[in-house]
């Protein structure tokens, strides 16, 4: 064998090597990411979990928005100076705590003026009544006359309605004077203050702004067809800014927009964790029908891959998978699995005191 002929035979072995390594890439990237596969292990730690139909209750995921359960934005009837602004935005309060004060001066004034009638209309319908009972014994002992006796009744009326009067605006001063000082309404957050100490309120303006956030009302649009699915009191699965938590039912009632309905739902919000105005979807069921699913916690996540570890007689491998509806304990597969297949749970992580 001479060099030229050596060298023939080294090309054509490399030339063969090359296609066969290319014929395979092509086979494996033209293959579905459903049924590719990556041994992982001869058996990776884990316990394996059999993949069975299952009766789901299909959903529809509604948008909405996340809202304080009372909110209030506080104003006066009285015109005058901010004496004093008690609170600063994000200051929790609780019913009737004072939040800010007007200058009310002249209400004292006036609420003093005021209890001076009342106190002279007291004493003149006491002696009005003392004069018509004196008329009264004299009439019946036929000494007065019945004019008399009419004028005496008529006395005592006029002091009786000048009391009543005199009662009212009292009453009343006491009442627009409650509105120098005002106070929160119910349990809740303060949002915005609108003035300082030394502004002038005026009556309607907006002063403070209040929020109970410890109950939040989800509000969500549905079609006809998935609303009568919904009924007051029913539990749902919902998400607020990706967390995911349960919700009560409030209400189903039409909506102003088309034929369409609006479905408020409830979601505790004690120590205040989720915020008011967050995004937020209600879980709305349309229905059942059957799906594979499989614990959320054998779901693997590479990059925008999602996959499962499944246990086959030849080893564990990696099965790419296509998911679906999920409600945060387990995950629908669409593509990938099939039932019978067993997929591996990966050990629960062992605390820190117990790694010690």
């Amino acid at each position: 064998m001479n060099i030229e002929q050596f060298r023939s035979r080294r090309v054509t072995r490399r030339v063969r090597f090359a296609v066969a390594i290319g014929a395979a890439v092509t086979a494996c990237t033209n293959a579905p990411k459903s049924e590719q596969r990556v041994v992982v292990s001869a058996a990776s730690a884990g316990t394996a979990y059999t993949v069975r139909d299952t009766t789901i209750v299909a959903a529809f995921d509604a948008a909405g928005v996340a809202a304080p359960i009372q909110q209030a934005t506080l104003s006066t009837k009285l015109m005058g100076t901010v004496v004093e602004v008690l609170v600063k935005e994000g200051d929790r309060v609780t019913a009737g705590t004072p939040l800010l004060r007007i200058d009310a001066r002249d209400l004292t004034a006036k609420s003093a003026q005021a209890a001076a009638s009342i106190t002279e209309a007291e004493a003149m319908q006491r002696d009005a009544l003392t004069q018509a009972n004196r008329i009264r014994a004299l009439y019946a002992d036929s000494v007065a006359t019945r004019a008399q006796l009419d004028a005496a009744e008529t006395g005592l009326a006029r002091a009786q309605a000048g009391l009543e009067a005199a009662r009212a605006v009292g009453s009343e001063l006491s009442a627009v004077s409650s509105y120098a000082v005002i106070r929160a309404p119910f349990r809740g957050v303060v949002t915005k203050r609108y003035v300082d100490a030394g502004a002038f309120a005026a009556p309607g303006a907006p002063l403070v702004a209040i929020q109970d956030v410890s109950t939040l009302r989800i509000t969500a649009n549905a079609t006809p067809e998935v609303a009568r699915y919904v009924h007051r009191g029913q539990k749902l699965a919902a998400t607020i800014e990706s967390t995911a938590l349960g919700a009560t039912v409030e209400g189903v009632v039409p909506s102003l927009a088309g034929n369409m309905y609006t479905i408020n739902a409830l979601v505790p919000n004690g120590n205040g964790a989720l915020l008011a105005g967050s995004t937020a979807t209600l879980a709305l069921p349309t229905g059942s029908r059957v799906a594979l699913v499989v614990p959320a916690a054998a779901i693997v996540r590479e990059g925008d891959l999602t996959g499962v570890t499944l246990r086959t007689a030849g080893g564990d491998e990696r099965r790419w998978v296509r998911l679906g509806w999920s409600n945060g304990d387990v995950t629908e597969v669409t593509a990938g699995l099939h039932a019978g297949d067993q997929v591996v749970l990966p050990p629960p992580r062992l605390t820190a005191s117990a790694e010690k």
